[in-house]
Order: C-alpha cells, then structure tokens, then sequence
C-alpha cells in the first residue's frame, strides 16, 4: 500500500501532467475581434485569402486585391455565435479601368476601390453594483471600418493601401477610436500562380481615459494592436480544376501562424470550400480552427447572386460559428 501512495504521489508531482495551457498573448491584444475573419467564403478557407484574386474579393486580407475584381461586388453577412456575441460584415469592391484598351489588349491603367464594415459585440451582460444587486443589462460594440485603394503597375505588380478606423464603446461614457495602416503587394508569378505581402494594422493603438467615471482616480492607458506580417501565395491547380491557397503570419506580439485553405467548383456555380486557420507554430497549446463552407452562385437577369456559408471550429465555445453571406455582382 505504501509502495502505491509513492508511485501515485511521484506520477501526480510530474511538471506537465496538469499544467495550464500557454497563454498566447495576441488572444488578449487589441482588436482581436478584428482577426476572426471576413466574409464567408475567406472565413471558409481558413482564412488564406491573402493572395486570393479569382472569384469575388475583399481587402479586408490584401488591400492590392481590389484590382482584380472582375464585377462590382456588394455582399452582407451575419455570423451565429455562442455566448449572446454577434459578428456581422458588409463589404463593397470595384475594379476601375482607364483608357482606351488596344485592340485585344489591356487598359492604359487598372485601378480598385474596397470598402468594408465589420461589427461586433455582446449583450445581455448582467451589470451589479457593488452588493451584488443586479442594475441592468449592458452591452459592447466594437467595430472597424477600412478603406483600401490599390493600383496595377504592371501586368506582374499590383500595390495597395489600407485605412482602417475602428471605434470601441465599452462602457458608459467609455469610449476609444483607433486608426491604422495596411500596406499589400501581389505579385503575379504565373497565370496560375500569386504571392503576396502584407502589413496589417500599422499604428493601431486605442487610447483610453476613464475620468469620465471615476473622476480624479480616473486612469489613462494606451493599448497597442498588434502589428502583422503576411506572406502568401495562391494557386490555381489546373488538373484537379481548384483552388489552394496558403499563407504565413507573423506578428510583434510574437506569434507565428499558418493558414491553408481550398476551393472546388464541384458543378457550375456550386463551390465546396475548406480550410486550416489557427496554426500556431509557436505555441502547440493553441487548437486549430477547422473551417468549411460552400458558395452558390446564380444568374438571374443580367445580375448574379451570390451565397456563401461558412462553418468554424471555435476554441473554448459551446457552438461553432456560422456565417451566412448574401451578395451580388453587377
């Protein structure tokens, strides 16, 4: 019996058995509500989309990508998440051409416009005072508002720049905006394949000021968003007649990440999707997002809609997500 209790002591007393999991500091910066994803179709293939440029596009990932948006493109969807949380995205690109195209050849220059909205938030948080005694419900809402503008120069480089402006209420009377900076770069290799770099959310910070609750015990404090580094490339596999796309990251709060995704259009106008999002390399505690997804694509009258789905392994959630997406080229 004694030899037992020694043998369970000894295994009960191994560093490792029942340690925490590696806190990942870039889980708990500014903006992270930012990083989830946007639109369906991106959220579908792991968010590799970087140096996505066939099909319908967002400089939410690249803000280069514009330019090879071949339709204007409008589409908003709505995510279903646990925990009275809401995530909701609306999205806007257009290609621009100037000049006169030579007889079976290019315009003079290719410019692209992208404009996007992402909110998000909770509700249905109990407040209580400082007895415990319930005072209402509140609710958050942080949201991010981005602008990018991007050029081809050639038929090898497109550059584009990115405006990103976000807007934090917290609490009453507690409130804080952000503006930031993305710089992306596509290049093409080959009909067949692009890669790309990125630089997310350069000067992003949110200053906050709490006097306006606690007066002169009011603090002030400066959050800075991580910066990121994106190298991607995509490929369009003639054979198989997909997609593959895949892409690094790597930010100043130390992580290193891998992204992977795919898209096959099975029939005309139905594309099944899946992907690989969350792939710390640096921190083996952190799970990986699992993501899949469909798009159907319809003409109806000169137009064409469009719907994506997106479904989300979530980390730590009772329910995954899901995203719906409606939209439309014109």
């Amino acid at each position: 019996m004694r030899n037992i209790f020694i043998i369970a002591i000894l295994f009960l007393s191994q560093p490792g058995l029942w340690a925490q999991p590696k806190f990942e500091p870039t889980n708990a910066s500014p903006g992270e509500f930012s990083r989830a994803g946007f639109l369906p179709r991106g959220m579908s293939m792991g968010n590799a989309a970087s140096a996505i440029t066939s099909g319908n596009l967002s400089a939410y990932y690249n803000p280069a990508l514009s330019v090879f948006q071949e339709e204007s493109f409008a589409q908003a969807s709505y995510t279903f998440l646990a925990l009275d949380r809401n995530l909701n995205f609306l999205n806007f690109t257009r290609k621009f051409e100037f000049g006169n195209k030579t007889a079976g050849g290019p315009p003079k220059a290719t410019a692209g416009l992208s404009v996007g909205i992402i909110n998000s938030g909770v509700s249905n948080i109990d407040g209580r005072d400082n007895q415990g005694f319930k005072t209402g419900t509140l609710s958050t809402s942080e949201n991010l508002l981005f602008f990018a503008f991007a050029n081809k120069f050639s038929d090898k480089v497109a550059l584009g720049f990115g405006v990103r402006i976000y807007y934090y209420r917290l609490y009453d009377k507690i409130n804080t905006t952000a503006t930031g900076f993305d710089l992306g770069v596509i290049y093409t290799v080959s009909d067949n394949l692009r890669a790309a770099f990125v630089l997310q959310d350069l000067n992003s910070q949110y200053k906050w000021d709490t006097s306006p609750i606690y007066n002169t015990d009011g603090m002030s404090s400066i959050n800075k968003f991580p910066t990121t580094k994106k190298i991607a490339v995509s490929y369009n596999e003639r054979n198989i007649e997909a997609l593959l796309a895949g892409e690094l990251e790597f930010n100043s709060y130390g992580r290193k990440l891998l992204r992977i995704g795919i898209e096959k259009e099975l029939i005309r106008g139905f594309h099944l999707r899946a992907g690989l999002d969350n792939i710390v390399l640096n921190n083996k505690d952190e799970l990986m997002q699992p993501t899949a997804g469909i798009g159907i694509v319809k003409n109806i009258s000169g137009y064409t809609l469009i719907f994506d789905y997106a479904f989300v392994v979530e980390q730590y959630s009772q329910t995954p997500r899901h995203s719906i997406g409606v939209g439309i080229n014109y």
